[in-house]
């Protein structure tokens, strides 16, 4: 299977856009994950990684960072804990070693 996927920020205040990405997940049988994603920033990635259904958790790791020549490598975790989903971004630059990019926790409304 092969999930469609997309998510947009804006400003609580303004309700201005800040960020959005779209792209398709496909989980395969044995644990692992394929990502491609595209950012409106223009930044392209595929990813790699794994999940584990009982543990609720995804691990990806950049294979490929496509327009943005400053990027070196990006890492998303996510984690599902008391139904509510968890998320970190890390990023490496010509500049900086991998660090916290941004993260997140989402509760269902």
């Amino acid at each position: 299977p092969v999930i469609s996927y997309t998510q947009r920020t804006w400003k609580a205040a303004s309700g201005d856009p800040m960020h959005a990405e779209s792209g398709y997940w496909r989980p395969r049988p044995d644990g692992s994950v394929e990502v491609v994603i595209a950012q409106s920033t223009g930044l392209t990635e595929v990813q790699t990684g794994s999940y584990d259904s009982e543990k609720k958790t995804v691990t990806l790791q950049s294979e490929l960072i496509g327009n943005a020549a400053k990027v070196k490598q990006i890492t998303r975790a996510f984690q599902v804990v008391d139904g509510e989903l968890s998320y970190v971004v890390q990023m490496a630059t010509i500049t900086n070693s991998l660090q916290p990019h941004l993260k997140a926790l989402l509760k269902r409304i």
